[in-house]
């Protein structure tokens, strides 16, 4: 039986729910990211921001040079999530399997719910009525028999679209004309070796499919077997141990030079790491360090460490990663944990185990991390810690650990 699968995409996510909670905001240019003063990027932005050029991933001092009377706002990542959980809690109504991409983003298998076309044409429309009545909030869907054909359905009458590709071959008729972009997984940097190779068009691809191999081995053949609008991948439920790390990471509002303070920072982003890792169920085998200086020169730092997910070990092994960097200034700082699997596989002993030896207990070295940082800054994070992985409040800690006086 052929696939029916549904492509659900929220319209600019953030922005919307922002709109939507406060309604002042709507008609306006917003810009959910860094502000206009502080070094970051866009995280998305509202249709009207769109219209000054101002995309997502754009540097926030370029979005403030070409929309200087935009509204910039922090993102509030709590709130979106508990906002993705009510959506996703309708999509997946109607999907015999659901593949989460985004916050605010799915794929879902429709092929036994729906039954046929007009099935899937009705589920499309009853989720995109759900969301608005339920939830204030517009998406757009893409009905097609694959999910490369799903969500460029999705991407063809946004805002508040729909668009259906029912064959190959209809597929093969919206795109052949189309930028090589358009192709799932061509991004800036291949369309840029394509370009250079005169494949501008997915026309180019069909006509020269083993000049395309030739340059880009398995993605190449990937790429021409979209071009002819093959595409058998399934819908494939997302888990967290599928993640391949989980970290945190915050960029300076100006560079670093101290690495006494990078160390107090490894603190804020091994809890917040800590955090997410327990809140999927997931341990990791190994640690990284990321750093970027002063000059955009980016390094990542790893090393293998027993199967862990305390924010104790997270720190420890990652200052250690930062003792044996380049000192020199830091632009931004991360931590991370990767090797992950579920907490349930069985934990490997360690020497402190095998030899009996006392050792302080993991709440005792927590309290000692957190103590530290009360004696240097007067940060006292007793009942408190939970705020600490908030995004917005994360970064404000950060900048007050920066601009703390030096004794």
């Amino acid at each position: 039986m052929q696939q029916i699968i549904i492509h659900v995409d929220m319209d600019a996510f953030f922005a919307s729910v922002e709109i939507r909670d406060d309604p002042s905001l709507r008609g306006k240019p917003l810009i959910i990211g860094s502000l206009p003063n502080e070094r970051g990027v866009v995280a998305t932005c509202s249709y009207e921001a769109r219209r000054f050029g101002v995309h997502s991933a754009m540097n926030i001092k370029e979005a403030y040079r070409r929309c200087p009377g935009g509204i910039f706002m922090h993102p509030n990542f709590y709130k979106y999530k508990a906002v993705s959980d009510q959506l996703h809690e309708i999509w997946n109504t109607y999907a015999s399997a659901s593949q989460t991409i985004a916050l605010d983003e799915a794929y879902l298998d429709v092929t036994a719910t729906a039954k046929d076309w007009e099935g899937a044409r009705l589920i499309a429309h009853t989720i995109k009525q759900r969301t608005l009545n339920e939830l204030g909030l517009t998406c757009s869907v893409g009905v097609a028999y694959s999910k490369t054909a799903a969500k460029t359905a999705s991407e063809e009458n946004k805002p508040d679209g729909y668009f259906e590709i029912l064959t190959p071959a209809d597929f093969v008729d919206l795109i052949i004309d189309r930028d090589v972009r358009v192709l799932y997984t061509v991004g800036a940097k291949t369309a840029e070796k394509l370009h250079r190779a005169g494949f501008h068009t997915v026309r180019d691809l069909r006509e020269r499919p083993e000049d395309a191999v030739r340059m880009l081995g398995k993605h190449g053949r990937w790429l021409v077997q979209l071009a002819f609008g093959r595409d058998d991948r399934k819908v494939t439920p997302y888990r967290p141990e599928d993640a391949k790390t989980i970290g945190r990471e915050v960029t300076f509002q100006h560079d670093v030079s101290d690495y006494g303070l990078l160390r107090d920072v490894l603190i804020l982003l091994a809890f917040c790491v800590e955090h997410r890792a327990k809140r999927v169920g997931l341990t990791g085998r190994g640690v990284t360090l990321k750093l970027t200086y002063a000059d955009m020169k980016q390094i990542t730092r790893s090393r293998i460490i027993s199967q862990t997910d305390s924010a104790v070990t997270i720190f420890e092994e990652t200052s250690k990663l930062l003792e044996q960097v380049e000192h020199r200034p830091v632009r931004l700082i991360g931590a991370g944990l990767y090797n992950l699997s579920g907490e349930d596989e069985e934990r490997q002993l360690t020497f402190d185990d095998l030899s009996g030896d006392v050792v302080p207990s993991c709440d005792d070295l927590r309290q000692s991390l957190l103590d530290g940082l009360q004696v240097r800054y007067g940060l006292d994070f007793a009942g408190n810690l939970e705020k600490l992985y908030h995004y917005e409040v994360l970064h404000k800690t950060v900048e007050y650990l920066r601009r703390f006086p030096k004794q």
